[in-house]
């Protein structure tokens, strides 16, 4: 499955942004879905990940609470819903796809990645 995300940009802390992920390829179902981030010198790390029903979702500690990944099949897209934004979560958002059922948390189990978008919070 091919991967492209879009919808960063610049927006003030406390504020939201929506990121999507638009997937071509007739399999989307069947992936497991995932966004990570990867701040200036530092590893690229997980955020959220959805499993191919949407019945199971996992999130980083750090944005639990305040980021909502949901996805749609019948679009091939998957969504992060970014709420109460922080500096600190100022990076480069990738998403990610899995073709298992089971969801991961690391870089080394997604074989799909988009080409990222940038998400700037500023102070």
């Amino acid at each position: 499955v091919q991967l492209q995300a879009f919808g960063g940009g610049l927006v003030q802390a406390g504020g939201s942004l929506r990121l999507s992920c638009a997937a071509s390829g007739r399999t989307f179902s069947s992936y497991t879905m995932g966004w990570f981030r990867q701040a200036p010198g530092k590893e690229r790390e997980f955020v959220a990940a959805m499993n191919w029903s949407g019945s199971k979702t996992y999130y980083a500690d750090s944005v639990k609470g305040r980021f909502t990944i949901s996805r749609d099949n019948a679009k091939t897209t998957v969504y992060l819903q970014m709420n109460s934004l922080e500096p600190e979560d100022t990076a480069v958002y990738y998403c990610a796809g899995r073709r298992s059922i089971y969801i991961g948390t690391t870089v080394d189990l997604y074989d799909s990645w988009g080409q990222g978008t940038l998400v700037t919070v500023s102070s």
